[in-house]
This record gives structure tokens, C-alpha cells and sequence, in this order.
């Protein structure tokens, strides 16, 4: 019978060690899920700035006809912001700044437009375009929460991939570190503002 103990302790901790490397393994999935969900939160609100965007100049083309050169940057910057994909899994920091250039492109073009639009007020009068510009203003915060709960589930995942002991799993198993978004370059500067 001692013969037999030694042997059922080491079986014994190594049930214990495959449960607890299931556990992170288990656990390492669900937040990379959550990721990817987080991701595609980001890309619906991307999305639908972008389509909002051709409204948005039907609307401002009929009273600004001469501000084709603006129209036609917001065109451009949005073909320009939907043709980047990013597959949530796969993706690096490079692509992620890649896709927030662009994106950041478009916001831009959308701010010289709705500049125009002041110098219009019978199209700041106007319904369609009232209620189009509540609508853009509500996706621009839906796109900073959706990029925030992307942040956080990426840290979580990232927490979980990188401590010790579960980051030998994690490794193991093919989990490498997602990446953030991060401030526009620029950001921590104040805007200039010029009466």
C-alpha cells in the first residue's frame, strides 16, 4: 500500500495542475471573445458614421453646390476609412493606427463639412440636416465608449495572458497580447482657439 501512494499523490497533482491549465485556458478564450465583440462594437460605430456620411452631403450638396472640393475630401476620407479591416485576432499596433488614421481622417473631413454647413443658416435650418448632425454627434460618442470597452476588454485579455503562472498556458497555447487604442497624435495639446 505505500507502493501505491506516492503514485496516486503525483497522479493527484497532475490532475490538479491539467484542471487549472484547462481553467486558464477556458477563462483565456472568454476574454479574447470579449475582445472580438469589443472590436466589433467599435467597427458597427465606425460604421455607422460612415453611413451617415452620404446623407450628410446629399443634404449640405444641395445648398453648398460650390463646395465641391469639401464634398469630395468627405467622400474620399470615408471610401478611404471603410476599405481598412481588421481582423481582431490577428491584429497588430501598426494596423490599429492604420485604421484610426483613417478614421481620423474622416472625422477631419466631417468637421470641415459641418464648418461649411455654418456658413449656411438656411441649411442650418434645415430638419434633415439638424437631426442628420444630432445623429453623427450621438455616433461620435457611441464610437468613444465602443473604443473605451474595446481598451478594457483588451486589458483584461491582456492581464490574464501576461501574469504569472497563466501566462505559461497562454503561451503555450498560441494567446499574444492585444493592442489598444491609443490618443490621436496630437491630442494632449490644446486646440487653438481664434476669435
Amino acid at each position: 500500500m505505500n507502493k501505491i501512494t506516492p503514485w496516486l499523490v503525483v497522479l493527484g497533482i497532475i490532475a490538479i495542475i491539467a484542471l487549472w491549465g484547462i481553467n486558464v485556458y477556458n477563462e483565456c478564450v472568454s476574454l479574447e471573445e470579449n475582445v472580438e465583440a469589443a472590436w466589433s462594437q467599435v467597427e458597427n460605430q465606425y460604421q455607422r458614421r460612415a453611413d451617415l456620411v452620404p446623407n450628410l452631403v446629399a443634404t449640405v450638396k444641395g445648398y453648398a453646390a460650390h463646395e465641391q472640393e469639401t464634398l469630395e475630401g468627405v467622400i474620399e476620407a470615408r471610401a478611404k476609412a471603410t476599405q481598412i479591416t481588421i481582423d481582431p485576432a490577428n491584429a497588430t499596433p501598426e494596423q490599429l493606427a492604420a485604421y484610426q488614421a483613417a478614421q481620423g481622417e474622416l472625422k477631419q473631413a466631417l468637421g470641415r463639412l459641418l464648418a461649411v454647413a455654418e456658413s449656411y443658416p438656411d441649411l442650418k435650418a434645415n430638419e434633415n440636416f439638424k437631426d442628420l448632425q444630432a445623429q453623427l454627434e450621438g455616433t461620435e460618442n457611441r464610437i468613444t465608449i465602443a473604443r473605451q470597452q474595446f481598451n478594457d476588454a483588451a486589458r483584461a485579455y491582456n492581464t490574464r495572458v501576461r501574469r504569472f503562472p497563466s501566462n505559461i498556458i497562454a503561451s503555450i497555447c498560441g494567446f499574444e497580447k492585444k493592442p489598444y487604442f491609443e490618443s490621436e497624435e496630437g491630442a494632449s495639446k490644446a486646440p487653438e482657439v481664434q476669435f
